[in-house]
């Protein structure tokens, strides 16, 4: 007899890997899918990096590491906060887990209490929501608007904080829609939460290094507030690392070891072979970061033009990560005569079947009127993947 938790049954599935998994059981069918639907970047980890795997392979890296994390790794997070931040974090302050999406959830379930309310700002990762529910918390969800590219205000803030607040969970570069917030943005939100001294706040910088405006921000650079940052980052986007499930957590010492605790019931730590090739990702050459930054910026510009000439979409312009997430409520209602879209979730779908195109709805990130579409791939596939598109949608009336 079938029982599953509780815990799991108010779970919801992560809307990308659905549609990841979908796209690659229809490619494996024959069908040649251009998947849109993939947060990851297109290119080969760096050499590099993959010989320092190598050689901690020949070196025997191969029994169980710390749970923290292999000493060397945790100076260069230290070291990399410090020199690209100006972020003071010890070593004993830094927890490396298998991805950023582990450590999102060890802070998470060591920082929030059964009922405590986590305010997200909309559209979110899918992955935010799910792990607040995991913890027994509760979502506080405040919209950003488009014409605003999506960034949510100090005064939505404060009109959202509670005595039950635990924490604020910031994204910048943010996925899905790639809002960037300045340094001034960020401080007036800091400025908010200061005057809350119960509240922590989690930011999420993993698309740090896929900016197309500037110096990245971060919100624990104020020292007002710095107590109560929590910074979650880690190597996948930057590097071309996904696979390697590399992340970290930064925060208060006590927080870190609480991380510990939890990671050492969990999964000890991650692999000792990604952890010696991340090491020499964050303290080797860092030309292939700018490399394939240049690249996602020219995909950014392709697809801005591309979806200009696409009627019924209107989109804002990411300032880093790469997803657009292009507003598509014009087309719900309308039908081809066998399918109506009702929804983001109908036009996916409908993009999958009749353009071959993988797409997000936005209901997964808390934006049912947007569609999440990541340029991680090539030019080529770009150009096809909107042509698609756009003769697709000029069959709905």
């Amino acid at each position: 007899m079938e029982q599953v938790s509780q815990r799991i049954i108010r779970m919801a599935q992560s809307a990308t890997v659905a549609m990841n998994q979908r796209s690659r059981d229809l490619k494996s069918r024959g069908i040649d899918i251009i998947n849109l639907s993939v947060g990851e970047p297109d290119f080969n980890t760096p050499d590099h990096i993959k010989a320092a795997a190598k050689k901690a392979i020949d070196d025997n890296f191969t029994f169980y590491p710390p749970v923290a994390g292999f000493p060397d790794l945790l100076a260069a997070i230290s070291n990399k906060l410090k020199r690209e931040n100006n972020l003071d974090f010890g070593p004993e302050q830094i927890v490396v887990s298998t991805g950023a999406k582990n450590a999102l959830a060890n802070v998470i379930l060591c920082l929030v209490n059964s009922s405590d309310e986590v305010i997200i700002p909309a559209p979110f990762w899918v992955t935010y929501a799910e792990q607040v529910k995991l913890a027994e918390g509760k979502c506080v969800i405040i919209n950003g608007k488009i014409e605003n590219d999506f960034k949510i205000t100090p005064q939505q803030i404060e009109e959202a904080v509670t005595s039950r607040t635990r924490a604020l969970l910031l994204s910048s570069p943010n996925n899905p829609s790639g809002t960037f917030y300045t340094g001034s943005e960020l401080e007036s939100i800091a400025r908010v939460v200061e005057k809350h001294p119960d509240i922590f706040i989690i930011t999420d910088e993993i698309y740090e290094h896929i900016n197309f405006v500037g110096k990245h921000e971060t919100i624990g650079q104020f020292d007002f507030i710095k107590d109560r940052v929590v910074i979650v980052n880690g190597v996948s986007k930057a590097y071309a690392m996904t696979g390697w499930r590399i992340g970290y957590m930064a925060g208060p010492l006590w927080l870190a070891r609480a991380c510990i605790k939890l990671q050492g019931q969990l999964i000890t730590g991650p692999t000792t072979i990604a952890q010696k090739a991340a090491v020499e990702a964050l303290n080797g050459d860092q030309g292939c970061v700018s490399e394939m930054n240049i690249a996602f910026k020219r995909r950014r510009d392709l697809m801005i033009q591309l979806l200009k000439d696409i009627p019924g979409l209107r989109t804002s312009v990411p300032g880093g990560a790469f997803y657009v997430f292009p507003q598509v409520s014009s087309y719900f209602g309308k039908s081809n005569g066998s399918v109506t879209i009702q929804s983001s979730n109908d036009l996916c779908l409908y993009l999958l079947d009749k353009a071959h195109i993988a797409t997000v709805p936005g209901e997964a990130f808390g934006e049912p009127t947007c569609i999440r579409i990541s340029f991680a791939t090539s030019d080529e596939n770009l150009v096809e993947a909107m042509s698609r598109m756009k003769n697709a949608l000029s069959a709905l009336i």
